[in-house]
C-alpha cells in the first residue's frame, strides 16, 4: 500500500493540505471524507463511539487506530491504551498527537492480552471478507483477558442494494454483500484497491457464536449501524 490515508493525517496534522481523502466502493460513487472528521473530539463523535469509550475497562487496545481520537480520549482518562494501526503515517500522527503507546502493528501480529479491545469506525472493515471473520475473530479471542471484552461497530448495507419498489437488487453470483472493493484518492494520487466488510449483527453473531464468543448488540445507530459487545 502507498499509505495515502497516512499522508493526508500528517498533511491536515502539520497544516499542509488543500482537500480532503475522496473514496468510493464498486457499488457506490465518490465521497468525501473530511480529514477534520479523523481529529473530532469526544463531542463531535458519533453515539455509538462515545457509548463504546464509556464502557472501556482495564487495559486497552485500539485497533485500526488512525489519527488516535479514541485513544487520546481515553489516555486523557487515565486508562493504559496502546494503538495500533498497519498505516505508517498515522501512527507518526498518533505520536505527534501525544499517543503514549503506539506501534506499526497489524492486528494478526499482536500478542498482548487486553482488558478492552476497540474496532471502531466500521471496525469490521479490517475483517476484509467474510470467510476471514473467524480467522480474525478467534485471534481477537486470544488476546482477551479473563473477563475481557471486545467492542465493535459495524453496518448492515443492505439498504444500498433497495430498488424503488421495495425489493433487492444482488448479484447471485456475488460473495456477501458487505464484501466491497474500497478505493481512496487524495490529492490526485491513488492508493491501491482494499477489501473491506460491512457485517450485518445477525452474520457477526453467528460468526461469535462457531469459535465459542458471545455477542450481544449493545445500541443501534441513526443509519442501519451499531455497537457490539464481544466476550466469552
Amino acid at each position: 500500500m502507498k499509505d495515502i490515508f497516512g499522508k493526508a493525517l500528517l498533511d491536515f496534522y502539520n497544516g499542509n493540505t488543500s482537500e480532503d481523502i475522496i473514496t468510493c466502493t464498486n457499488i457506490s460513487g465518490d465521497d468525501v471524507l473530511p480529514l477534520s472528521y479523523l481529529f473530532r473530539s469526544y463531542t463531535y463523535m458519533p453515539k455509538l463511539e462515545q457509548k463504546a469509550l464509556e464502557m472501556a475497562k482495564g487495559n486497552l487496545l485500539d485497533v485500526g487506530c488512525g489519527a488516535g481520537s479514541h485513544s487520546l480520549y481515553l489516555q486523557e482518562k487515565g486508562f493504559n491504551i496502546k494503538a495500533i494501526d498497519s498505516s505508517k503515517g498515522a501512527i507518526e500522527t498518533c505520536k505527534k498527537r501525544g499517543v503514549l503507546n503506539t506501534e506499526l502493528l497489524p492486528l494478526l501480529e499482536e500478542k498482548e492480552t487486553f482488558d478492552t479491545i476497540l474496532l471502531l469506525m466500521n471496525g469490521t472493515g479490517i475483517f476484509q471478507t467474510l470467510k476471514d471473520v473467524p480467522k480474525y475473530l478467534t485471534h481477537l479471542k486470544s488476546l482477551l483477558n479473563k473477563n475481557g471484552q471486545i467492542l465493535i461497530d459495524s453496518s448492515d448495507i443492505k439498504y444500498m442494494y433497495e430498488e424503488k419498489d421495495g425489493g433487492f437488487w444482488q448479484d447471485l453470483n456475488s460473495t456477501y454483500y458487505g464484501e466491497l472493493d474500497y478505493f481512496l484518492s487524495y490529492k490526485g494520487e491513488n492508493e491501491l484497491p482494499m477489501k473491506w466488510l460491512y457485517l450485518d449483527f445477525k452474520t457477526l453473531q453467528i460468526a461469535c457464536t462457531s469459535i465459542g464468543l458471545q455477542c450481544e448488540e449493545i445500541m443501534k445507530g441513526e443509519h442501519f449501524d451499531y455497537l457490539a459487545r464481544i466476550y466469552i
